[in-house]
């Protein structure tokens, strides 16, 4: 009795391991047959910081594509910087695979007063990265307050419209302006969006993102 019960813990182990092991590709292509794959590489934006995760727009997105096609792995951090992002690029695209990238970074640099020189250089390097892998990119352009002078907002700003002209790649305008005029769907801190504001966020996205993805 005790043979038997142990061979079935040990069993019940290496069917444990197994699965731990196993690539998370190869649990969700037996789930889905998603046939693009969106990797989000963002900040809290798009971590849905303050929020629950079901809330978040990113996942909300997700579920708007369950029958397109269309998968979507958000690997937003709150706080993200581009110098973080990128180096967390290579194994992000090793264990996820995806078809396209979502460059949604930025605003941590600005308001930290990072070099503007600096961001442009990681955000290149991120894409030129991404490129190099057959990972098709879309920028996400961004905005700061003016707390560091006029100059330094419009070199910030303008930074996202020189890389996508370089590197050829779709540019979204930026994906909180109206929201951000509202109080009403702010957080108190002003920076962040509340729930109320997610939906309207992710309908923004879809409609911004489904047609550059499925574009083939």
């Amino acid at each position: 009795m005790n043979r038997v019960k142990h061979t079935n813990c040990h069993l019940l182990f290496m069917l444990l391991l197994a699965m731990f092991f196993l690539p998370k590709s190869a649990l969700s292509d037996q789930t889905d047959n998603a046939k693009f794959r969106l990797l989000v590489l963002g900040d809290s934006l798009s971590a849905g910081y303050g929020l629950m995760q079901a809330q978040s727009w990113v996942t909300l997105l997700q579920n708007a594509w369950q029958e397109h096609g269309i998968e979507v792995v958000n690997a937003a951090i709150s706080g993200e910087t581009s110098d973080g992002a990128l180096a967390r690029l290579p194994r992000l695209i090793e264990q996820h695979n995806p078809s396209h990238i979502l460059v949604e970074l930025g605003g941590n640099d600005g308001l930290q007063g990072h070099p503007v020189p600096k961001l442009k250089a990681n955000l290149a390097a991120i894409i030129e990265y991404a490129q190099q892998h057959q990972v098709k990119v879309i920028l996400q352009q961004m905005q700061i307050p003016t707390n560091y002078g006029k100059r330094y907002t419009q070199m910030f700003t303008q930074s996202y419209a020189s890389l996508a002209d370089t590197y050829n790649i779709p540019m979204l305008p930026f994906f909180l302006e109206q929201v951000a005029l509202n109080p009403a769907l702010m957080q108190k801190d002003g920076i962040h969006p509340n729930a109320d504001a997610q939906p309207q966020i992710a309908v923004w996205m879809q409609q911004h993102l489904q047609p550059l993805i499925q574009a083939e």
